[in-house]
Parts: C-alpha cells; structure tokens; sequence
C-alpha cells in the first residue's frame, strides 16, 4: 500500500511543465532498493530505431514539452497536465502542440500538428495533487494526419505489469532534450488505485514517457509517467495504469471520431 503523507508541486526553471512530489510510506512493501539500470542516450538512429515512435510534443509553441508515444497511426499518448498552462490553468489550443516522432539532434522522423485533445474524463488539473489524480493523469491526442512509415510503428498497450517486475522508459528531459534515452532496468516497486511506484530516473519533460515490457521480443506500453517522488533520499516516479484507464473512455475517443487505440487482452 501506499500512504501520502505530504505532497507539493515541483516547477523546473528552464521547463514548463511539472511533476507532483509525493513523500511516500511505504507499508508491505520490499523495503531493498531495487538494483536499476542507468540512462542510455539514443544518439544515433540505428540505436533509437525501435523507439521511433516515441517523440517530444512540444507545448506553447515550442516553449515546453511533455514525452508522447504513438499508440495508433494518428493517435498519441501523453500526461493529461501536459495540456494546460500551468500559470493559467487553461487547457492550450490545439495549435499549440506538434508531435515530433524520433526527435534527435533538430531532427524527426515525423512532425504533425494536432487536431483534438482529449484528457481523461475525471481529470482536473486544478484540483488538489491527489494519488487519485495521478491515476487519471492520461490524454489521447489525435494527430492532424496519420504517420505512416515503415520506421515508425504504433505501440500496442498492454495489461498492467506485476509487482517486481522489470521494466523500460524512454523520455526526453531537462539536460536530454534533444536526444531520447531509455532506462532497460528498472522496477514496479508498488502498485496502488491505478498508480505505479517505479524505480524509473526521470526529470522534467517526461511527462507522458511511456513504460514498457518486453513481450515476444516486442515492446508494449503499460504505463506512462505522470510524476516523480522521494522516498528518503530516493528519487522514484510514479505512473498511471493505463489498459483500464484507456477502457474508460474509449467510447468517448469514438464519439470524437478517434479510432480507440490498440488495447491486447490478458493473459
């Protein structure tokens, strides 16, 4: 389980966006720091090819950006605060926003303007930072046209991963934002209301990085990342269950006339 005992919001100097920081008590939880993989920079294109489909979407005309990941030929997937002004409150226009597939080096191997959003619809970005808000902290985001290209495949989503399990992040990030990295190990520490306590390294501008799992030898989507957290002096992040989530409002990204993103049924 996990308890929130204190929590206040974070804001970057040289970022827009931001996380929400828990401080976490941990109860009936493994109480060893699991053993983590470090940060892998993508430089080049062979190394990222695989994750082309993970890009920046930029925020503000370029002023910020949150991580997205292509989860249908027109569809992404990101944090749901990444479409509000955090000064303001007021959800951006959709001519605000671009989609930058495999952004590396000034370079994409896709840019697509934005045609609608569509947050998660308990989401409120001015309540209270709340686990409960965490767990809601999802937006599809249909794109103006569809990316078809043979190096850049949508992602599959797939159920939620268990406790222990091993998992990756791919993200763009303050001092990394122009080249993604991916982070091979690390770990579902705690599972609670839909949200992941992971041992995933991450930092403003992942907002929205995707979590995956290996399956076949394919990478699936099972979480994204909404916030980072301390235990002690421990940095963890926390990520929103994502196959049940999506189910909730799929009916609504249908009535939009958005295709419901690919969803692969349990074991």
């Amino acid at each position: 389980m996990i308890k929130t005992t204190m929590f206040k919001v974070l804001y970057g100097v040289s970022m827009v966006r931001y996380f929400v920081i828990f401080t976490m008590l941990l109860i009936s939880t493994v109480s060893v720091k699991a053993e983590t993989g470090g940060l892998k920079s993508l430089e080049t294109t062979d190394s990222g090819q695989i994750w082309s489909a993970v890009g920046r979407l930029t925020l503000d005309g370029g002023r910020g950006f949150c991580t997205a990941s292509l989860i249908a030929t027109d569809i992404i997937l990101t944090a749901a605060h990444c479409l509000y002004d955090k000064e303001t409150g007021i959800q951006y226009g959709t001519e605000d926003f671009e989609f930058q597939a495999g952004w590396r080096n000034g370079r994409a191997e896709a840019f697509r303007k934005v045609k609608s959003v569509l947050a998660h619809p308990k989401y409120s970005f001015q309540s209270l930072n709340t686990v409960e808000k965490v767990s809601q902290d999802i937006a599809v985001v249909l794109l103006e046209e569809p990316i078809r290209s043979e190096n850049i495949k949508p992602f599959i989503v797939a159920p939620l991963p268990r406790r222990g399990d091993g998992v990756a992040v791919v993200s763009y990030a303050m001092g990394r934002k122009d080249v993604p990295s991916i982070q091979s190990l690390c770990e579902v520490r705690a599972e609670q209301d839909d949200v992941l306590l992971l041992t995933c390294d991450v930092d403003y501008g992942a907002s929205g990085a995707p979590v995956f799992v290996m399956s076949d030898g394919t990478a699936v989507i099972v979480s994204l990342i909404s916030a980072m957290t301390f235990l002690g002096d421990e940095k963890l992040s926390l990520g929103v269950a994502l196959q049940e989530t999506l189910n909730e409002f799929a009916h609504l990204v249908r009535r939009y006339e958005m295709p419901a993103p690919s969803i692969s049924s349990s074991d």
